[in-house]
Formats: structure tokens, C-alpha cells, sequence
């Protein structure tokens, strides 16, 4: 059984509706995800567009997510919350920034992974840290991919 990630925002390789958009409420989308493999114990989540201009651009960094989770509500924020951490996107925010291609129709990849371990980094660590400490302790990964263009 392998991990899959949905959202009922968006089917996978189709339009992120606007809502999820700096045009929009600038919200992230629901998603949800099946059963983690035996010997997860957290989960990270980073949300990236490959095709912005300067490189791929980072729009969600999310770790130390509860091995239990199996979803994250419209609108999700780690602030306040005891256990989840967020890093920091190509804006510096530690938030979710919703797509905003200069032009043209960009990919934005939402990628899960599940861990067999919790991630030891503070908030705002980036993308490139996060991947350097989830090295070795990969279970599994999956991608949910939506496009968009202003």
C-alpha cells in the first residue's frame, strides 16, 4: 500500500481554483492522505513551483506533522500548535503562500513524506535544511501536482 495525498480543492494535475491564490484568499487548500507505512512517526510537507522565473520557488515548508494526521484542514496554519513547525517559504514568511506565476501556467508540487523519525530543526528552516534532515529517514512520498495562471 503505498501513500497518496488528495485534496478535495483540486485534482491532481488539474487547476488550483483561485481561492488558493495570491488573486484569491491566499489560503492553503485541504488536503488528506492515506495510511503512512509501519514506523512513521512524523510527517513534512513542502509545497513548490519549478517554474518560477529565478528557480523553483518555495511556497510551504510544514514539518514534525503527528504521525496520526491524516489531513490538514482549508486555511491550516502551525501557529499555535504544540507539535508542527513551519519553515520558511522563497518569501521568508512561515506560512503558506498560495501560487502567484508573473505569467504563464506554473506546477505547483505538494509533496508528503513520511518519516521514521521527528525532525530536530527550529521554525523557519528552509527547504534545502529540511530535505538534509529528512535524508535517511524517508518511509514514503507522494505528490499531489495543480496548475495555475493568473
Amino acid at each position: 500500500m503505498s501513500l497518496q495525498l488528495t485534496s478535495d480543492a483540486f485534482v491532481n494535475g488539474q487547476t488550483i481554483p483561485a481561492k488558493y491564490s495570491c488573486i484569491g484568499k491566499n489560503i492553503s487548500p485541504a488536503l488528506a492522505w492515506t495510511e503512512p507505512p509501519t514506523g512513521a512517526q512524523s510527517f513534512a510537507l513542502i509545497v513548490d513551483d519549478p517554474d518560477a522565473p529565478g528557480g523553483t520557488w518555495v511556497h510551504w515548508v510544514l514539518f514534525n506533522i503527528p504521525a496520526d494526521t491524516r489531513s490538514l484542514q482549508e486555511d491550516f496554519s502551525a501557529a499555535g500548535n504544540s507539535t508542527m513547525i513551519a519553515g520558511e517559504n522563497s518569501s521568508g514568511m512561515k506560512s503558506y503562500q498560495g501560487p502567484c506565476p508573473p505569467s504563464g501556467t506554473h506546477r505547483y508540487y505538494f509533496k508528503l513524506y513520511a518519516l521514521d523519525a521527528a525532525i530536530s530543526l527550529k521554525p523557519g528552516a528552509t527547504k534545502e535544511q529540511l530535505l538534509k534532515e529528512m535524508g535517511g529517514h524517508i518511509l514514503a512520498q507522494t505528490e499531489l501536482m495543480g496548475t495555475f495562471s493568473k
